[in-house]
This record gives C-alpha cells, structure tokens and sequence, in this order.
C-alpha cells in the first residue's frame, strides 16, 4: 500500500502546485537553517578522542598566595613550571605530559625556499602515545632524551613534504631559530579540532608543524605563546625559571580506568599539602581533575554564539513546522469530497490516515533535498566568516542522513493534525453534497 499511496502523493503535488511548493519552501527553510548550525555545534562540541577520552585527564593546582582566597573557587587553570617538572619526577600517573605552545624561525637551507616561521609544541616524550599521534616515518622521543635535552624533534606531515618533498627524513636535521634539530618522526595527518589539550593557545589555530622536548625548549631559550599568569610579591623578572610563581604550563595525565581519577586527585591534595606546609602554597588544597570532556564543557570551547545560533534556528524550523501543519490542513481539507468516497467505498479510516501521512513525509523528503541545497549554502557562507572555527564547517555524512531523517520526521510530525482532522470526514455528508 505504500507504494500506492506514494503514488497518489506525487499526482497530489501535480494537481496542487503552489500550495505543495510552499510547504516544500517551508521546510527547506527550516531544514537548511538548522542543519547549517547543528552542523558547526557538532563540529565544535564532538569528543576528539573518544576512544579513551574518559581516563586523559587536566590537572589543575591551587598556587596562589593567600590574599583574596575564596574556599571553593576554581584554581588557577596552568600550572608553574616547578609543579609540572615535580609531578613528572613523581610519575604517578601512568602516562603524563607537560607541554606550552610556541613558534620560531625554520631555516629550510633550500635555495628554493627562505626561512619561514612555524607553530611549535614543546612537550614531554608520554605526549605521542598519550593522545595517540599517527606516524608516518618513526616515533617521538624518548623519557631519556627529555631528560638529556636532546636536540630532537618531530614534524608534522605537511611541513615534511614542504621541506624534504615527503620523503623519509627520520635522522635529518632541521634548523630552527639557528639550532640543529635531529628529526626523529614525522607524524601523519593530526591536528585536533578544537585543539583540546592546551586551549590556551587558540582553540581552533592552525596545526603546529613542530613538536620539541621540553626541557629542550628550556634549555635553549625559545619563543613561547600562550597565557601566563604570574602571582606573588616579588618582582619577576624571569617567567620561565624554574622556582618563579608563574603559571604557564599545561599538565595532562592518563590514568588506566577513569575510576582511577578518585585516588589520583588524592594525590594532588597530597602534593598541595605538602607544598604547603614547605611554604611554597598558601592556601589549602584546592585541586581539579576534568577528563577531556570536562574539560572542553568547562572551558566553554564551544562559542556561546553558536549554542544561540543552533538554538534559534530549531525555533524558526517550529515557526516552519506550524506554517506546514496549517497547509497540510488547508490542503487535505479541499480533498473533502475524495476522501469521503473512498470512505463510503470500504476505505477505513486508519487508511485515510496512512494515506495523508505517506503524502506528509513525501512533502518532508523533497523538502529534505532542497533544504541540504540551502544547508550548503549556509555552510558555505560560515566559512567565509573570519571566526577561528569557519574552515571546520562542513557536512559530513551523518549529518547528510540526519538532514534527511530530520526532514522526514519534521514533516510526518506537521502531518499528524491533519491527517487526523482528514479521517474524521464522514463520508455521508461529503456524498450528499457531491
């Protein structure tokens, strides 16, 4: 029966052009808006290491000096280069990472190309297998050659092929800002979006093309990005040194269950305490332990203009949604004198309900068409827009079948009112009148 009220669907279209155009014009609308925002939320607000994300954690610590303390405020969201280095040292954590953003002068030493500025992460050696980098040529670095400060260093697939054309450049040399860098991987394509594990340095930047030691970095003096907050009463004149109140530096860990988190957090109050009590905190343990999805919730990677954006556009779909509800109506209604036939001739009424539904969801399904016409439009016009997050804007294939599916649902929904006001003709009168 489907099929045959499919049919009837379409000659409904053919007999009823401008009224079945505005309805498909309508949810198009609807559609087109609402796929365009969900599109950019999902974007934005998708889980980027779903995989284990859940047991990656962020690790935040109280350092500030007395003055101003509130019990229960939220720490301070880095933390000093001292913290950092000591709770490596400790290794509590099965894997753990210390790590700041930066950027520098790459000399290619290539005729052909001059010396260009890259992004750059400094970091310690648990970051690869911590947030899982692909390689294409080798591996990161070792806890050995943190420790050493070894001169090493790890590129990202696009600058590879920039400067040695994508060949295998493991145990070349790169030189960045006048320092030798042996390369010990080259990572295949990565780059996060939003870049969750250090927020600090734009969430949606482009990928960072360079990736070296730590203590490397410390060692050598390099140009740092990023937020720095510094706390105290002395004056600082040095930020990055080791015992300066300064917090800069962002800390994950990965633990082997997230049940873990309980006992480790434990160990961050003991750790405060015991910087405490040494005189180096003032305040009692005020400690943090967000997973990435936490952590992405609390900073508020998502822009609020985007929740507000999806938000109203679900609301113009309904305004669509009620126009459609008033068409069907207006449209099954004129149909009075047909559908009381069909009644009078054994049709029952759940038919007649099948019947309008059929033709409600084939209205859903060309409005479903044209309104992924107009999501693209509108996606295509995010990315035009200077926002950090516009080039993320595009329609993958789970949202082509949601638009479709939602297009559909929409319109069976807008369908049910009338269908039902339709199966409520009694056919004796329609007759009569006929």
């Amino acid at each position: 029966m489907f099929s045959y009220y499919f049919k009837l669907a379409i000659r409904s279209f053919g007999r009823n052009k401008i009224l079945t155009t505005l309805m498909v014009l309508a949810i198009a609308l609807g559609i087109g808006a609402a796929m365009t925002t969900l599109t950019v939320f999902k974007v934005l607000s998708g889980d980027p290491i779903p995989q284990k994300s859940d047991r990656l954690f962020y690790v935040q610590l109280d350092p500030y000096t007395k003055e101003g303390y509130q019990p229960g405020e939220e720490p301070e969201r880095q933390l000093t280069r001292f913290d950092a280095e000591e709770l490596l040292r400790q290794k509590k954590a099965p894997r753990q990472a210390m790590m700041t953003g930066g950027g520098g002068i790459l000399d290619p030493r290539v005729d052909a190309l001059k010396p260009f500025s890259v992004e750059m992460r400094y970091t310690s050696a648990d970051f690869f297998p911590m947030f899982e980098t692909p390689f294409l040529y080798g591996n990161g670095w070792s806890a050995g050659e943190d420790a050493g400060r070894s001169r090493v260093a790890v590129l990202s697939k696009s600058l590879n092929e920039k400067l040695f054309k994508g060949e295998n450049s493991v145990g070349k040399d790169v030189l960045i800002e006048g320092h030798a860098m042996r390369v010990v991987g080259v990572l295949n394509d990565w780059n996060p979006r939003p870049k969750f594990y250090d927020i600090t340095t734009g969430r949606f930047d482009r990928e960072e093309s360079v990736l070296l030691p730590f203590s490397t970095f410390i060692d050598l003096k390099l140009e740092r990005n990023g937020n720095m907050n510094c706390f105290g009463r002395e004056i600082v004149n040095d930020a990055q040194a080791l015992n300066v109140p300064c917090s800069w530096v962002q800390y994950w860990v990965e633990l082997d269950s997230p049940s873990d988190a309980g006992d480790f957090k434990a160990y961050l109050d003991n750790y405060s305490e015991q910087q405490r009590a040494s005189g180096r905190f003032e305040r009692p343990a005020n400690t943090r332990l967000r997973n990435v999805m936490e952590w992405m919730d609390f900073t508020q990677v998502v822009p609020g203009d985007v929740r507000l954006q999806m938000w109203l556009a679900f609301g113009f779909l309904l305004v669509c949604l009620v126009n459609t509800v008033g068409l069907l109506l207006a449209k099954f209604l004129r149909r009075s004198g047909e559908i009381g036939v069909r009644r009078a001739l054994g049709a029952s009424r759940s038919e007649i309900f099948k019947q309008c539904l059929v033709e409600a969801g084939t209205v859903g399904l060309a409005g479903g068409m044209l309104g992924l016409v107009f999501a693209l439009l509108g996606l295509w016009a995010v990315r035009q827009r200077p926002a950090a997050y516009a080039s993320l804007a595009h329609l993958d294939g789970s949202m082509l079948l949601v638009t479709f599916a939602l297009a559909v649902f929409a319109s069976l929904l807008a369908g049910v009112l009338p269908a039902w006001r339709a199966m409520q003709v009694t056919p004796a009168l329609q007759l009569k009148s006929q």
